[in-house]
């Protein structure tokens, strides 16, 4: 995680950098509605303030009416203590209808910028290289993302309402409070104000920094949560039920204590910040008591001194946690655009064309790859598959043999030579395209917590009910799906996990039927399987490769008997290719492998 790595002297100029990135889903040159509704929210706001800043001189005057210091004043005797009085209701109940209405113009607003940030990261992350996902953790992944948005919301209306607004307000009161009374009552105020924004900005400051620390162990702990839950099957088996929950405890143990110092500083902050604004409140009201003790203000301008007093302690007492929050979600929004930042390692160039296939032939020229740099893979493989022909890549564990799948899906890119279909470079066309020409059947299938069907629809988008159910016929799958009491309904649970290995597999198969591709990689697509489960998958497999240029990808050799070609990969290199009679005839590393897997069926 980078959260740790990112200092409080940072975070100043990320959190502007941050706030610029937001700016452009608030003021946006192509949708005019937004600015509108921009402006008006901002003009509600303000009409708000001047209303609430005006408030106060009802209430003085309804109290030096009551108070008989009305004196001259036409519009104080014209009104009277009780229309003053009602004068002050309808103030207050219109400061708050311009605050919802201003609300309501802003909402629509705000919740169009969360969801083009939500689907911005969200296409963003798929668009991300299968490097980036296997070495990211799903947990804190989704963290990121949730924290990152919610920060986006916060921000946008607490930004806009709070901070903002808090600064006009106390202006115009500092004006208010110069004009009517006395300098050195805005030289207190304003005293207060700096030592409370000095105090609430420094301890805040410090709690942002717990509250990062208590973030990281919260996105640890979600993380162990899911991981656990994810592999449930895997704990249950080896009973771990009791060392995943104290695992788990470990991580809520680092959240406790990090909450609890979250909590004591949180008392402090406000105890201090409660301090400050009573001293001044003292101060102040101590002064006006004296001014009406010697005649130069009426009771009315003590009270009014007294409201104004209170309206900058509420919007005081809200600015340590608007401040804090702000921080906390700048933090959370960083880390999501420092996600959306990371460009992904497999992207489509500039020029990239959809990929025309015209038979379907696959080749890799002299493919060089490794994961890392400093551990190669591939050394040099050349294999060519032509159009309409099945080839088995065969081997020991580590030899290579799925890396060449995940190539040719174009999950990695090769370190070098190339890998082509039609002749075409598959780093020369979309990636949408590509992925189009392949159908993959995998070792373990992996199914959405949906229905059957749309399992199988998954395989093409609009594919109506009836094909749908031909190619569950065709994967052998149909009777079953019928004989369950939903039907293509029944649902198949977190990761298909209420369906067995071989239904899995026929949902697979017949999903990739659904669509329809030119080439097909069945990469280890049985070797999960019992023997008479893989027979009749195996059937299935080889209806499913009719017509199509088939690779098959596979650790069991009796699985790959009747392919046209096989190609035997050790270490990275070819070192064996011909059909399944003459590789046995040339009594090599084929084989050995044959021979090998004989013996231990027969043991």
């Amino acid at each position: 995680m980078r959260r740790s790595s990112l200092t409080t002297t940072e975070m100043p100029k990320d959190g502007w950098r941050t706030i610029r990135r937001v700016m452009p889903y608030l003021w946006p040159d192509d949708e005019p509605w937004v600015k509108q509704r921009v402006v008006l929210a901002m003009l509600a706001l303000l009409l708000a303030k001047l209303i609430a800043v005006g408030t106060p001189f009802f209430y003085k005057a309804a109290v030096d009416a009551l108070a008989g210091e009305v004196h001259d004043d036409a519009w104080l005797l014209a009104y009277g203590a009780v229309g003053l009085t009602v004068a002050y209701g309808v103030a207050r109940l219109m400061n708050v209808g311009f605050q919802q209405l201003r609300d309501v113009i802003f909402a629509r607003v705000a919740q169009r910028a969360l969801r083009q940030l939500a689907l911005k990261t969200f296409q963003h992350i798929h668009r991300m290289s299968m490097r980036y996902h296997i070495t990211r953790k799903t947990g804190g992944l989704s963290r990121i993302i949730e924290r990152g948005v919610k920060g986006v919301e916060f921000l946008l209306r607490f930004l806009l309402f709070s901070i903002g607004p808090l600064i006009l307000e106390l202006l115009l009161i500092g004006i208010v409070l110069w004009t009517l009374f006395d300098v050195w009552y805005l030289a207190v105020v304003v005293a207060v104000i700096a030592a409370y924004v000095f105090f609430t900005f420094r301890v805040t400051e410090w709690r942002v920094k717990q509250r990062m620390k208590m973030n990281e162990q919260d996105t640890d702990a979600n993380q162990k949560a899911i991981d656990s839950l994810l592999n449930v099957e895997t704990v249950r088996y080896f009973g771990a039920a009791d060392r995943e929950a104290a695992r788990y405890d470990a991580a809520m143990a680092g959240y406790e204590d990090a909450a609890l110092k979250t909590s004591y500083s949180l008392a402090f902050l406000n105890f201090g910040q409660s301090f400050l604004i009573t001293s001044g409140l003292v101060v102040v009201m101590v002064m006006a008591a004296m001014g009406v003790q010697s005649g130069a203000l009426s009771v009315g301008d003590f009270v009014m001194v007294n409201a104004y007093m209170i309206q900058i302690t509420m919007p005081l007492n809200f600015l340590g946690t608007v401040y804090r929050e702000i921080r906390q979600a700048l933090v959370d929004m960083s880390e999501m655009f420092r996600l959306l930042d990371q460009a992904p390692d497999v992207t489509d160039k500039p020029s990239a064309k959809a990929l025309t296939v015209h038979g379907g032939a696959v080749a890799f020229e002299d493919v060089q790859f490794g994961y890392d740099a400093d551990r190669p893979i591939l050394k040099g493989v050349s294999v060519e598959v032509p159009a309409g022909q099945s080839v088995a890549i065969v081997g020991s564990s580590g030899a290579g043999k799925s890396t060449i799948g995940r190539l040719l899906f174009r999950f990695y890119d090769v370190t070098s030579g190339a890998v082509k279909i039609d002749g075409q470079d598959i780093r020369e066309v979309t990636q949408d395209s590509l992925h189009g020409a392949i159908g993959v059947v995998p070792q373990d299938t992996v199914l959405f917590n949906d229905t059957i069907g749309y399992n199988i629809a998954y395989g093409r988008e609009g594919a109506t009910q009836a094909e749908i159910e031909a190619v569950a016929k065709a994967a052998q799958i149909h009777d079953f799906i019928k004989s369950l009491p939903d039907g293509y309904e029944t649902t198949v649970g977190e990761r298909g996990l209420k369906l067995s290995g071989g239904e899995k597999q026929r949902v697979g198969i017949a999903r990739t039927l659904l669509k329809d591709p030119p080439i097909l990689l069945l990469d280890e697509a049985t070797s999960a399987l019992d023997s008479e489960t893989e027979e009749g998958i195996q059937g299935a497999l080889a209806r499913a490769g009719q017509g199509r240029t088939v690779i098959m990808i596979a650790h069991r050799l009796s699985t790959v008997a009747d392919a046209d070609r096989i190609i035997v990969l050790e270490d990275g290199q070819v070192v064996e290719e011909g059909t399944h009679a003459e590789l046995l005839a040339r009594r090599d590393r084929y084989f050995g492998l044959w021979q090998r897997q004989v013996s231990e069926n027969v043991a």
